[in-house]
């Protein structure tokens, strides 16, 4: 259960004379490990990239391997979250991290030589940066107070978001001295960096609730212990409406501006500036909604959050009908902004309300089904839209994001995100 201090009334007392949280040097050794592991999850498909250019790679082996990639994350999320309830996150962190840079030189060493080598290196890199995931996130709980958690949040949503830009291009800059090799090679240092550098954060059993057991305690096995973590999420109305909410519009909003974004932008603009132009202003708007939400605290956070959740539906909308360029990009920065001013009170909300000892499993289960059915709606999108169109596509996709968010508001306990009511005085 949240301690007093995590109360939402708590939570809400003005940010004005707090320090940056980026001063707090346990927290900075953390966001300093988890920009580390960003900078080499985003440069990766980027540097096989270059390998297909150089015709080391095809481009079927590239799918391959990304896929493969993909396996990894998936199954090794749930087993993350119930080993960093079990064991210390920090220790889950340094291994989950170790492995995916061992997994950079295997991958090196399978160039042009063997591509069943280099997808299983690359399934456990994907394991490795599953296992980082649900870890980091109940890290962040130990290794910062209550008051400084969405502040927290924010800073290290920036660091996704600042590596989704700088990775590849770092890798594109870092390509013209040196060879796919090499670069591999900086990849699995920056995981020996995200696995070394961050501290150590408190035990799970002392953050919460004294009396609550320990996680493994009488060989509890991986099965009970994970179906412990969804119990927990079933005690918190508002995490399985939002998370319904979320996998919804990744599902299919998502899913659906990647197909059908590029497509547009040939077909329609007969550019790919309208490609680009909408990929950088989502990512400049989501750095806005990240900097916005690191001070901001609506009064009804959970509603505020899934009003900027439902703001995606406007990057499908806005794709429907030829509309001037412009507006695709400000679609984007919209959608962009939205996103962002959903996950950090989500995150933010997830470590305040959940047993401190089952908040990495409760977090494997978000990661789980929010990125995991992902690959589903991308796999799903292409041949729906050979079947009844573009535009008949996108506007489905558009409800489903705007109504999604909106049903789950609908959730009593979804306009706080606590199972605590909400207080009187707000509107």
């Amino acid at each position: 259960m949240p301690t007093p201090a995590a109360t939402p009334a708590a939570a809400q007392s003005p940010p004005s004379q707090q320090r940056s949280i980026l001063l707090d040097l346990p927290f900075l050794r953390l966001w300093t490990g988890a920009t580390a592991s960003g900078l080499a999850t985003w440069a990766l498909p980027f540097v096989l990239g270059l390998a297909v250019l150089d015709r080391t790679l095809t481009a079927a082996d590239l799918g391959l391997l990304l896929a493969a990639r993909t396996v990894g994350f998936l199954a090794a999320v749930p087993v993350a979250g119930v080993l960093a309830d079990r064991h210390s996150r920090r220790g889950v962190v340094l291994w989950a991290g170790l492995t995916a840079g061992a997994a950079a030189p295997v991958i090196a060493a399978g160039l042009d030589r063997s591509v069943l080598l280099m997808a299983t290196a690359a399934a456990i890199a994907g394991a490795g940066q599953g296992a980082c995931r649900p870890a980091y996130q109940a890290l962040t709980a130990e290794v910062v107070g209550a008051e400084h958690r969405q502040q927290a949040n924010a800073a290290m949503t920036l660091s996704v978001r600042v590596t989704t830009l700088v990775g590849p291009s770092l890798a594109a800059l870092l390509a013209v001295f040196l060879d796919t090799w090499a670069l591999l090679m900086g990849i699995g240092l920056l995981w020996v960096v995200a696995a070394c550098v961050p501290g150590r954060g408190g035990r799970p059993a002392a953050t919460g609730d004294p009396s609550a057991p320990s996680p493994g305690a009488g060989g509890t096995s991986f099965v009970a212990e994970f179906t412990e973590g969804v119990r927990e999420a079933r005690r918190h109305p508002w995490f399985l409406a939002g998370l319904g909410a979320l996998t919804a519009v990744i599902a299919t909003g998502y899913s659906a501006t990647g197909v059908a974004l590029p497509l547009v932008s040939r077909d329609a603009y007969g550019t790919e500036v309208v490609l680009a132009g909408a990929m950088t202003a989502y990512t400049a708007g989501a750095l806005a909604g990240a900097l916005l939400i690191a001070r901001w605290r609506p009064r009804s956070p959970g509603w505020a959050a899934l009003a900027g959740l439902a703001s995606y539906g406007l990057a499908p909308l806005s794709l429907v009908v030829p509309v001037h360029p412009v507006a695709v990009m400000a679609a984007y920065a919209v959608a962009g902004a939205g996103i962002e001013l959903f996950n950090v009170p989500w995150f933010t909300a997830a470590q305040r309300e959940v047993a401190p000892d089952k908040l990495a499993r409760v977090s494997s289960l978000d990661f789980l089904l929010s990125y995991g059915l992902a690959p589903l709606g991308l796999a799903l999108i292409a041949p729906a839209i050979d079947a009844f169109g573009a535009r008949a596509v996108l506007v489905g996709c558009a409800i489903v994001c705007f109504a999604a968010p909106a049903v789950a508001a609908l959730t009593p306990s979804a306009r706080t995100f606590s199972r605590l009511p909400a207080r009187d005085d707000t509107p």
